[in-house]
């Protein structure tokens, strides 16, 4: 955002214009200084804000049509965001089946086999720095995190396909 805008938001807002701010946050200046009618300052003075707090009272269904439109554009991101996810979800326990379906031993044990090397590893660190050695927090926290998503996935994973299992059999 434009400093100069965020600063003219800041303004808006500490005086009570909430709905002009919101507007402007929503469509841009411009375009509320079109739809107004208006040129709206980008340091309004304290009359200007007397001035924009009568505009905001004389224009307010218009300023409430516009502050819907940018909750309706961000609920649409949001549910976007949403499919997308539900999807990569799917598609990730998709993946996990096939795995557990196939004859390959390495692809039925690749994920628990990456959380205990990840977990000893992380112990091992644990005893040699309690035994006196240095070792890197950089490496420690790099192996914290991989231990936490691998968990996350490996646990939140096995959970999702077992809801989806349940509601797979309560449907047939």
């Amino acid at each position: 955002m434009i400093p100069i805008v965020a600063s003219l938001l800041g303004t808006l807002a500490q005086n009570g214009l909430g709905l002009l701010s919101s507007a402007i946050q929503a469509k841009g200046k411009e375009v509320v200084e079109n739809a107004l009618g208006v040129k709206i300052s980008d340091t309004p003075s304290p009359e200007e804000v007397s001035k924009l707090r009568q505009l905001q009272y004389d224009h307010e269904e218009r300023l409430l049509e516009l502050g819907i439109e940018k909750a309706r554009l961000e609920q649409e991101e949001l549910k976007a965001l949403l499919a997308a996810q539900a999807s990569q979800d799917n598609n990730i326990t998709d993946r996990w089946k096939s795995d557990m379906a196939s004859d390959s031993w390495l692809s039925k044990n690749v994920r628990p086999g990456t959380l205990v090397y990840l977990l000893t590893a992380y112990l091992i660190f644990a005893l040699l720095d309690g035994y006196g050695y240095k070792i890197s927090e950089s490496y420690v926290n790099l192996l914290g995190q991989w231990g936490m998503l691998v968990m996350t996935a490996y646990f939140g994973g096995r959970t999702v396909e077992k809801v989806m299992e349940m509601r797979k059999g309560g449907k047939e």
